[in-house]
């Protein structure tokens, strides 16, 4: 599969793919954006990241450049333009352009670009051996400030948060804000285990309501799994047996040390391994009946 990008509906190779120095997404990082995963023709829980693409713009009071059927399509035309195979897809839609002014009122034109690459997996000793994670302080955010749950292109906080884990040999950061309440990663959701039941933040810690996190919680109701959406504070992962993080690019993955310390026994658990279990069967019954609707 040959990387290309749909800038406005023409398709580039990489190399002559090009945006205005004066667009807002560069200058600012006023944009919003999801990454999704096809798996061959199949664009896994398309119609969900689309929802929130529009919920994200919504809360910015950002107009799409598209409507979402339209977005869709394009999307679609530039997988298919990219060749077979697996394929990561992000899909950007800035404010626009205009005169270098925070007043996103001067925004003219919105914009939106697609990214079509090969998909590649994280390494496989992630998952038989369980991932690295530290924890970071990231404090709240002050009045005004971007609303909790939007997905934009402003992850310098993510991002730096990210660069200090791999600084310290962790594979990823959890962040903490200013009550010491645990919220996310810098990409992905977490989770615990105690006593047998899985425990995730609750969207009202500000947390963007990632789409695998979702479908994991309805696979705990569905196969009898016992689950909770409450605060996890950080005095309550030395007590946890197991802990995973899942983000569409790495679905569920085993964290076997935060901080230095092992997570329970230090390897990836039952509970962890049979959720995981469940979700790629998920993602085999979605595949199934998507693929003759492409």
């Amino acid at each position: 599969m040959k990387t290309i990008v749909n800038i406005d509906g023409e398709i580039y190779e990489k190399e002559n793919a090009k945006i205005s120095v004066f667009d807002r997404g560069f200058l600012y990082g006023d944009s919003v954006y999801e990454v999704v995963r096809s798996y061959g023709d199949v664009i896994f829980a398309f119609k969900e990241h689309l929802f929130r693409l529009k919920r994200s713009a919504d809360m910015l009071d950002m107009e799409l450049p598209l409507p979402l059927p339209q977005i869709e399509s394009e999307t679609k035309r530039t997988l298919a333009q990219a060749g077979t195979g697996d394929a990561y897809v992000r899909i950007i839609c800035t404010r626009g352009e205009g005169e270098i002014t925070l007043d996103p009122q001067m925004a003219v034109g919105a914009h939106f670009v697609i990214i079509v690459k090969d998909y590649e997996a994280p390494p496989r000793h992630l998952y038989t051996e369980g991932a690295s994670v530290i924890t970071i302080k990231s404090g709240k955010l002050a009045d005004g400030a971007v609303p909790p749950g939007v997905k934009t292109g402003n992850y310098l906080t993510n991002v730096m948060a990210l660069y200090r884990a791999r600084r310290k040999g962790s594979y990823e950061a959890i962040l903490i804000d200013g009550n010491g309440k645990i919220t996310e990663g810098t990409t992905c959701n977490f989770f615990i285990v105690k006593n047998g039941v899985i425990i995730t933040p609750s969207l009202e810690v500000g947390i963007l309501p990632g789409i695998t996190r979702g479908i994991i919680l309805e696979l705990c109701h569905r196969w009898g799994f016992k689950s909770h959406e409450q605060d996890i504070f950080v005095e309550d992962l030395s007590t946890a047996q197991e802990a995973f993080i899942t983000s569409t690019l790495r679905d569920v993955m085993p964290v076997t040390i935060i901080d230095g310390k092992p997570v329970g026994d230090g390897k990836p658990g039952t509970i962890t391994e049979n959720i995981r279990r469940a979700y790629i069967e998920y993602v085999k019954e979605y595949i199934a009946c998507h693929s003759k609707k492409f």
